[in-house]
């Protein structure tokens, strides 16, 4: 089949590099010039596991192409699918002037039916805005041209999208044509091999969806975070309180760990769209400005840590930052609770050395330039950063630091502190392996024992 795809950015070259996998001949459009030069060369502008060499595979067997050339992919494609962004507006609705332009240049260059599908994150009504913006503009030329226009939102999970893509656990149709359902079933079909996956709805039911999804894994990260204040001012461990509660069947596991909070490009713009449109149909989603509220404040909980732990006195101490991405296997940064750890620790006017395995370029580039950043260095390793730290704060839950060397770790720090925001250790094995460890929801701070610990009143 031919697909368009408006947007090569992470939902749209995914989808693009999926789509040409099976087969498809998929034409992405962007605006940025220099963006799509670098795609065409084969050079990924993002950080997703197999995504380079996916999208490299099908452009160079002529299935993937990008162009800024809007007339030629529209004239494409059956499927005009919209994948660009919905940044949150100032007042965190989402913003559709990039959905709503694309719509109108589908209008101003269609020539034949098409399905205009729209991927894009977008509140409730969305879709009857696109399908008055097509027609508009096809009033405007005098064109009498059939189309359709069709919800089909997106549950890709940054460092696993490409396995979410290729083995969807649904995929959810929006439509009030059964034409269109039987095109995108045939579309999907290489997808949904095993069992038919699709979960058909009318439009707005789609577009709810999607946001209730991500609202609801925020809210078990919210409430869970909730349970972990409790637990530190109780003396409970919310480990053993989540493998308590996850082994309920109608709990599960997922998304019930505690930590320092959630981030990303979805999940803290959603609960804010979530909220407007509520706000806007009269209604005050008490839950989930509670849901927000938690999460802002957790951010915030290892600085919290240190502070109170240093008495507030921060200046010219340096830290270890073990992550930057708001999660594994991304060098996504928007919304990462990192950020803000780093840009309080500055303000404090304490240095800090940070560390992730993908995410230090973007970083760098987002701190470029900015004040007090010349105390912010980023280091080639995990030990490189931790070298002559006061203490070591744990932001990101990569695979290489759950197992680290702990020897090592001991004599490179200054003091044997670490401020775990993930929750990757064992608080008993940091105590006896000489550590004083501050978790979230452990319990009572873990202290090094006392022949192991080089701590001192002197020295806090």
């Amino acid at each position: 089949m031919k697909v368009t795809i408006f947007g090569s950015g992470y939902v749209g070259l995914v989808s693009g590099a999926c789509l040409a996998d099976a087969g498809n001949h998929v034409i992405c459009v962007d605006i940025d010039a220099a963006k799509v030069e670098r795609l065409n060369r084969g050079e990924v502008p993002i950080h997703e596991p197999g995504l380079e060499a996916l999208v490299r595979r099908n452009h160079d067997a002529g299935r993937l192409e990008f162009t800024t050339d809007i007339g030629r992919a529209v004239e494409h494609g059956l499927f005009q699918l919209i994948a660009v962004g919905t940044p949150p507006d100032e007042d965190g609705s989402a913003d559709l002037r990039h959905v709503l332009t694309v719509a109108r240049a589908i209008g101003e260059h269609l020539t034949r039916y098409a399905v205009v599908v729209t991927k894009s994150t977008v509140p409730v009504g969305s879709a009857d805005r696109v399908r008055r913006e097509v027609q508009s503009a096809l009033a405007q030329r005098g064109a009498m041209l059939e189309f359709d226009v069709v919800s089909n939102p997106e549950f890709l999970k940054e460092g696993a999208a490409i396995e979410d893509f290729m083995r969807p656990d649904r995929i959810v149709i929006g439509t009030d044509n059964p034409r269109t359902t039987e095109l995108l079933r045939a579309l999907y079909d290489p997808f949904t091999r095993n069992h038919d996956r699709l979960v058909v709805m009318d439009i707005r039911s789609a577009e709810l969806t999607k946001y209730a999804a991500n609202a609801m894994l925020a809210t078990k990260i919210s409430f869970m975070n909730e349970l972990a204040a409790v637990a530190e001012r109780v003396g409970a461990d919310i480990e053993k309180v989540r493998i308590g509660i996850g082994s309920d069947p109608r709990i599960g596991y997922s998304f019930i760990y505690p930590g320092i909070g959630y981030g990303g490009s979805c999940f803290p713009k959603d609960v804010k769209a979530l909220i407007r449109s509520a706000h806007h149909v009269g209604h005050d989603a008490e839950l989930l400005r509670a849901v927000e509220s938690v999460n802002e404040r957790q951010k915030m909980a290892l600085v919290h840590k240190l502070r109170a732990y240093f008495q507030h006195r921060l200046a010219g101490r340096t830290f270890a930052l073990w992550g930057l991405a708001f999660k594994p296997n991304t060098d996504d940064m928007r919304e990462a609770p990192s950020r803000l750890i780093i840009d309080a620790l500055l303000s404090a006017g304490a240095g800090v050395r940070a560390y992730d395995p993908v995410a230090s370029h973007e970083a760098a580039r987002l701190y470029a330039g900015k004040p007090n950043s010349e105390r912010l260095i980023f280091c080639k390793d995990a030990y490189q950063a931790a070298q002559g730290a006061q203490a070591l704060l744990i932001a990101t839950e990569w695979k290489e630091f759950r197992s680290p060397d702990y020897d090592r770790l001991l004599a490179l720090l200054t003091q044997p502190l670490i401020f775990d925001g993930r929750n990757l250790y064992d608080p008993a094995v940091m105590q006896r392996l000489g550590f004083e460890y501050f978790a979230i929801g452990r319990g009572r701070a873990v202290h090094a024992e006392p022949h192991a610990s080089s701590l001192t009143a002197e020295n806090r």
